[in-house]
């Protein structure tokens, strides 16, 4: 068989590593498992347990086809015809932001420019906004107000030069694998290097830290207030650089004397030791190589851009900015969130790093495009345009590959604003997501693997994402279902792609389009390349201006910014605390984020049932010393209550998070779990200047439910009737495979009413096992001696090992006399125990780390060689060195 290889850039995080996927000829045959592109300058051929998993996730179950309006299938003409009328419609009776697009940092950069162009162009409207609103915006307007521009300074290079690496509000070790592995190595080849994490919870990413600040929610602005107050009292600062290159210093000086006047009064707000902030300063006045490198816990914050400011400004004040091993780092969530920066994808961007407050920039792009309905200001941020959708002045939304009705806080609100719009748009790979229920039509989209254009990562590196294999059914590029309906309005000449490449010259086009040399993005290099030039594109970092191929590694090395006067900008901060304060009523705040095999709200890691064995349900982390006092016990059931709405969730005792915070992934939905979107508990605070909702903060009130039986239910065939209290969907080999919890105790009647209705349950041998003593109630259920379903109750929340009956029923193999036995007990005894999921590339258990430990294995390394936990990716090492506490050093 011929076998033909393909390089393309992984869909997850915004680290944007090289993915090389080997394609038989035959259509119908598997997708070998995906490797690392070892050419790729962000990776070098390693993947994270995500990106590994990737063929898992080339799955047709679930997967949307054909063009559906009212749940019907239909036409992509009718339904084509359909938006155009009604976008047409309310135009000319609300006006033209009475239409918007609701994007995602998922999409790619084609899709992105041309989506901005009909809405700000030719429709008239800046409402296109995009889920990463929740991720970055924060950053955003962080960098302009210094910068002039949205310019990300550094590469990852630098965060290996580094001498100091200050990490705040970024769990890399499990957001961003790759990168926190580079950062690693680095550490261990050069221990000298210091590594501090300023962080509320004790993450896996504390595990390199020489020093962790351990702060108060929300009170990062103050430690780099204070570093900036300490940098002046220990003479560091750069005044040749101050005095050259920045305006507006001695105001931010002030300030930051008044807010943040000595380390005890810093410590105080921020509850940490004084001994904790002194050495931070000591090591930062010392190390003039250092990066900040900050993510979600600065940007998702009702003050996340002063906090953003605070972190520049003590790189502006001591000249650590355009530097070797130097800067102020925003680490994106998303492939795509900076190519759709790029365009304008945001209702405060106007196009090419433009804004419309930028002088002359609406008429330089609207002469660019030949645009007849130029929009003139700014459209409506993400929760903005969901509350003008729920008032009625938003009548029409497209979304295009994210999940609001998961992602954005106040699930409630999001639900009742798209229930009162009159026409939902939503273009998506799959055809049941907890917003695709709300969807009057559905436009089937091409997914990773299929979709073909580019992207650009964290470190403004523009890569190619490959169409290497044929989209199913009747799925569409988005780029394409866009111009279909440009067309359908009127907009044909202006929308005639034929290819995505046509796409890319016109936007690196624009980028050049007046340029010269004023605005920092300018790739006007691709703007002639061909079709082949384009297929063949090698990764590479913006500005790519013509006769610069090589594109630009590191920004302002000569002291240049993108402000009128070419200076940055100091901008005086005073610290602040989240906008809601827990109180008597809401006693503890939660923290939102991500878990390490997971990703957004699994529309694909969902489809890889090696992903779920890590953490295979949602979960709330709370400290043992709340968790005595309320009752509640390691995977028992709590509820979680906000103002807005509440979730049910397994408790996850942890010293962590610390005693009156809690913590709790955002990534379970509708389709995974009955009770689980944490959003429902997020309020709508945002950031006044850039939207970002405060997501990592929100009041809760905590629970234990009491008199619950918990279990799980497994079948070959769909489940008829499942009720309990709490379920959640786990991702396996076999399909239907529950972990529940009901809120009465379960009897064999009960239990085998679940499989009833529509199946040939009248002919299954059932075998049983109960205790009445216990509460243990076990059966399993045999055609033709194949197991076929399988239920497990008990009064405690810690419920035998499934793998074994999971194996054993995917397998479709018959059951001997000898597992009949052990299909009560959960396990033969020839079958080893490997405990929790502890390594996800290789799945290896707890239980068997254990035992290599007590065997005599004394280090990370060791393990390895022993088990291979650890060997690959990398991100379980933090975890594996838990299991040998004397370790200092890590495997590489």
């Amino acid at each position: 068989m011929t076998i033909t290889t393909g390089k393309t850039t992984c869909p997850y995080c915004g680290v944007g590593c090289g993915v090389k996927v080997t394609l038989p000829s035959s259509p119908d045959a598997a997708i070998a498992p995906v490797s690392g592109d070892k050419e790729h300058p962000a990776n070098f051929g390693r993947l994270c347990v995500k990106g590994s998993s990737l063929a898992q996730t080339l799955n047709p179950q679930g997967r949307l086809l054909s063009p559906m309006m009212n749940g019907q299938v239909c036409s992509w003409d009718d339904a084509v015809a359909t938006i155009g009328d009604k976008i047409r419609q309310v135009v000319k009776d609300h006006g033209p932001d009475a239409f918007g697009f609701y994007l995602s940092g998922q999409i790619l950069t084609e899709d992105y420019y041309v989506a901005n162009k009909l809405a700000k162009g030719f429709i008239g409207t800046a409402n296109v906004d995009t889920n990463s609103r929740l991720c970055m915006a924060s950053a955003v307007v962080g960098y302009k107000r210094a910068f002039g521009s949205d310019t990300v300074p550094c590469n990852y290079e630098d965060l290996e030069l580094c001498d100091l690496l200050i990490m705040v509000g970024s769990n890399a070790a499990w957001t961003h694998p790759i990168l926190y592995q580079r950062i690693s190595a680095a550490k261990k080849a050069r221990p000298q290097m210091k590594v501090v994490v300023i962080d509320p919870r004790e993450t896996a990413t504390c595990d390199i830290a020489d020093l962790h600040l351990a702060i108060k929610p929300g009170s990062d602005g103050a430690i780099f207030s204070y570093l900036l107050n300490h940098s002046e009292q220990a003479g560091i600062l750069d005044e040749d650089f101050i005095d050259n290159h920045t305006d507006n210093f001695a105001a931010t000086l002030a300030q930051v004397q008044v807010s943040t006047p000595s380390a005890k009064s810093t410590a105080e707000f921020c509850g940490i030791r004084v001994e904790d902030l002194n050495c931070l300063c000591h090591w930062w006045t010392n190390n003039a190589k250092t990066i900040s490198f900050y993510s979600q816990g600065v940007n998702q914050s009702s003050s996340g851009v002063d906090k953003c400011n605070a972190i520049i400004n003590c790189h502006l004040a001591t000249g650590r900015i355009g530097k070797e091993g130097a800067g102020p780092f925003s680490i994106t969530g998303q492939p795509n969130a900076m190519g759709g920066r790029e365009v304008g994808g945001l209702a405060n961007q106007l196009a090419a790093h433009m804004d419309f407050a930028t002088p002359g920039a609406q008429d330089l792009v609207q002469r660019f495009w030949q645009a007849s309905n130029m929009a003139t200001e700014n459209g409506l941020k993400a929760v903005d345009l969901f509350q003008a959708m729920e008032e009625g002045k938003v009548k029409v939304l497209w979304v295009m590959s994210t999940n609001p009705m998961v992602s954005l806080p106040d699930t409630a609100q999001v639900r009742r604003a798209l229930e009162k719009c009159e026409l939902v748009i939503v273009s998506d790979c799959k055809e049941h997501t907890d917003t695709t229920a709300f969807a009057d039509i559905l436009l089937p989209a091409t997914g990773w693997s299929e979709k073909d254009g580019t992207v650009t990562n964290s470190e403004r590196r523009i890569s190619r994402q490959r169409g290497l294999l044929a989209p199913p059914g009747e799925a569409k590029h988005d780029w394409w279902a866009i111009c279909a309906v440009a067309k359908q309005l009127g907009y044909g000449a202006a929308f005639d792609y034929q290819h995505p490449r046509d796409i890319f010259v016109e936007h690196a086009a624009l980028s050049a389009f007046e340029n010269n040399g004023k605005r920092d993005f300018d790739i006007g290099h691709f703007s002639d390349m061909t079709r082949q030039e384009y297929d063949d594109l090698s990764p590479v970092q913006w500005p790519v201006p013509k006769g610069q191929p090589q594109g630009t590694k590191r920004m302002f090395t000569d002291g240049r910014f993108f402000t009128p006067n070419g200076k940055a900008k100091f901008v005086p901060i005073v610290p602040e605390l989240p906008k809601l304060a827990t109180n008597e009523e809401w006693p503890f705040m939660l923290n939102t984020g991500r878990v390490r095999d997971q990703w957004h709200t699994m529309t694909r890691t969902g489809d890889a049932g090696s992903l779920a064995k890590h953490t295979d349900q949602p979960y709330v982390e709370i400290h043992p010393k709340d968790a005595r006092e309320l009752g509640i016990r390691e995977q028992s059931l709590v509820r979680v209550t906000a103002p807005s709405g509440e979730a049910l969730l397994r408790a996850k005792v942890s010293r962590g998070t610390a005693p009156g915070a809690v913590f709790a992934p955002i990534h379970w939905t509708q389709q995974f779990a009955n009770a689980a979107v944490v959003s429902n508990l997020v309020p709508q605070v945002v950031d006044a200047l850039s939207g970002q909702p405060e997501s990592k903060h929100a009041r809760v009130k905590l629970e234990a439910l009491q008199h619950v039986s918990y279990g799980f239910v497994m079948s070959t065939r769909p489940i008829s009737q499942l009720d309990c209290l709490y379920w959640c969907l786990v991702p396996s080999e076999v399909d239907f495979y529950y972990q529940v919890a009901w809120s009465q105790q379960q009897n064999t009647t009960s239990c085998r009413s679940m499989f009833v209705a529509g199946q040939e349950s009248a002919h299954w041998e059932w075998l049983e096992y109960t205790n009445p003593l216990t509460g243990q109630l076990r059966l399993a259920a045999l055609e033709n001696d194949k197991l076929v379903a399988v239920v497990y109750s008990n009064q405690q929340p810690e419920t035998t090992s499934p793998d074994w009956l999971v194996s054993k029923m995917a397998s479709g193999d018959k059951v001997t006399e000898l597992e009949r036995i052990a299909l009560l007990v959960g396990l033969p005894a020839s079958v080893e125990d490997k405990g929790a999921i502890v390594c996800s590339c290789y799945q290896v258990g707890s239980k068997q780390i254990t035992k290599a430990v007590e065997s005599g294995v004394t280090s990370v390394e060791a393990l390895g060689h022993a088990l291979k936990c650890g060997t690959n990716c990398g991100s379980c090492i933090p975890e594996l060195k838990h299991f040998i506490p004397t370790i200092t050093e890590l495997s590489a």
